[in-house]
């Protein structure tokens, strides 16, 4: 029987831990390499061997193991590693809960059998359905529940609060129930035990109840994500009216100064005939001033973009701001002019706010500066900012991250000796 113990104990509950601990890396949507798969092996038969006794504290000490995997192999965030180490552990719970009650009521009618042979299939039995029922169920979760989910760090409490009763509820009834003596009547009945039909539907009901949390979670994050497209929607729909008027009005202006320009041009003919030079200069002069209010202040190549850097850049000229642009982007980019209107208008828009508050006497800047090298976009804005007031991350940042994400790609901020600077990196799709 030791070497029966043995091989219940150590071999099929380190096989066990190992399939708990691959899929909780594809929950975590890493990839382990496998000599991670030993070390955690040996971690695993060193906590049965030399771990504390019972089920609670071995599952206790598996969880901070696989959480503690998640942060330091896994570079996972702190929270998602707890939410799926807790998970996972659940789920082998569960099963293991199920095929005992299964087990249990199924040795009603194995008495018959010699008692070392019956225990040996109980105990072989029971290992193998529980590692097979807790890989399925495991894979329908990874596969079928959270496969798309991001790791929504700010909700993760709403789903590991349930999880943890559920926990808690299963540990009590392994405890309490299968932890007490079994008393076998001469019939082969089963005395002093509580009805393992009932723990059986408890059980069940425990499993459907995961399943369902995690279902409501998928579905939840799914509306916070529509939640938040919705809100870049209506902040297009309201950039896209405003460059439309901005664009209208430069085209009602570009069209009156083409309906004088004849008439421009017949005085300064007039003026120059007349031996009139220097009026006739002072009214070029005032002609190219003109001309100046019709052009945009920053020619990218794209009108798009020209249309929103103008409105934007003309709002920090009107307030003192030294604005400096050397964006270049051919038309089209790639990128969806939408995309590049968030992107832009936030990013802008947090660099005047920014501006507006640096102290007197301080220069105030922005730099926008960007180009297009094969399929990477880079961009960047530089602005000055008040040397002693914090950064916080705003919904205009959000909205920028949601973008470039969008693209595949990456962003960074970061203030230092009241200058700040913006970085975005796109992957224009093939």
């Amino acid at each position: 029987m030791d070497a029966i113990d043995f091989f219940s104990v150590y071999i099929m509950g380190s096989v066990q831990q190992l399939l708990g601990f691959y899929f909780y890396g594809r929950l975590l949507h890493k990839k382990i390499r496998y000599y991670f798969y030993i070390l955690f092996a040996l971690c695993v038969a060193v906590t049965i061997s030399m771990g504390p006794n019972g089920t609670m504290a071995q599952f206790g000490v598996f969880v901070l193991l696989l959480t503690a995997s998640g942060i330091f192999i896994c570079r996972s965030d702190w929270k998602p590693a707890i939410l799926y180490a807790s998970l996972v552990v659940e789920i082998m719970q569960l099963c293991y809960g199920i095929i005992n009650c299964l087990l249990s009521i199924s040795y009603l009618w194995m008495h018959v059998f010699d008692s070392k042979a019956a225990g040996l299939i109980f105990m072989l039995s029971g290992n193998i359905l529980s590692l097979l029922l807790t890989g399925i169920c495991c894979y329908v979760v990874w596969r079928y529940i959270l496969c798309d989910q991001a790791q929504e760090k700010q909700y993760v409490f709403l789903i590991l609060t349930p999880i943890l009763m559920i926990f808690l509820m299963e540990e009590y009834i392994n405890t309490v129930v299968y932890g007490r003596e079994v008393v076998i009547g001469s019939n082969g009945s089963t005395e002093h035990m509580m009805n393992h039909y009932q723990i059986l539907v408890i059980q069940l009901l425990g499993m459907a109840s995961l399943f369902c949390i995690l279902f409501a979670y998928k579905k939840l994050l799914q509306s916070f994500r529509l939640s938040t497209e919705l809100t870049l929607l209506e902040q297009e729909e309201h950039s896209l009216n405003q460059y439309v008027e901005e664009a209208q009005a430069r085209y009602e202006k570009t069209k009156a100064f083409r309906h004088d320009v004849r008439n421009h041009i017949a005085v300064i003919k007039s003026l120059l005939q007349g031996n009139k030079a220097e009026q006739a200069l002072g009214y070029v002069e005032d002609l190219a001033d003109l001309a100046e209010g019709l052009s945009f202040p920053c020619s990218t190549n794209n009108p798009v973009v020209d249309v929103l850097a103008g409105n934007k850049l003309g709002i920090a000229k009107s307030m003192g701001i030294h604005v400096n642009c050397s964006l270049l982007l051919p038309y089209p980019c790639g990128v969806r002019d939408i995309d590049l209107c968030i992107i832009l208008s936030n990013a802008l828009d947090n660099a005047i706010c920014a501006c507006r508050k640096v102290e007197e006497g301080q220069e105030k800047y922005i730099r926008v500066t960007g180009r297009l090298q094969g399929d990477l976009l880079f961009l960047e804005i530089v602005n000055s900012c008040n040397k002693i007031t914090a950064f916080q991350k705003g919904t205009g940042l959000s909205n920028i991250k949601a973008v470039v994400e969008k693209y595949q790609g990456a962003m960074s901020v970061k203030a230092q000796r009241g200058e700040f600077m913006f970085h975005a990196l796109l992957i224009i799709p093939g």
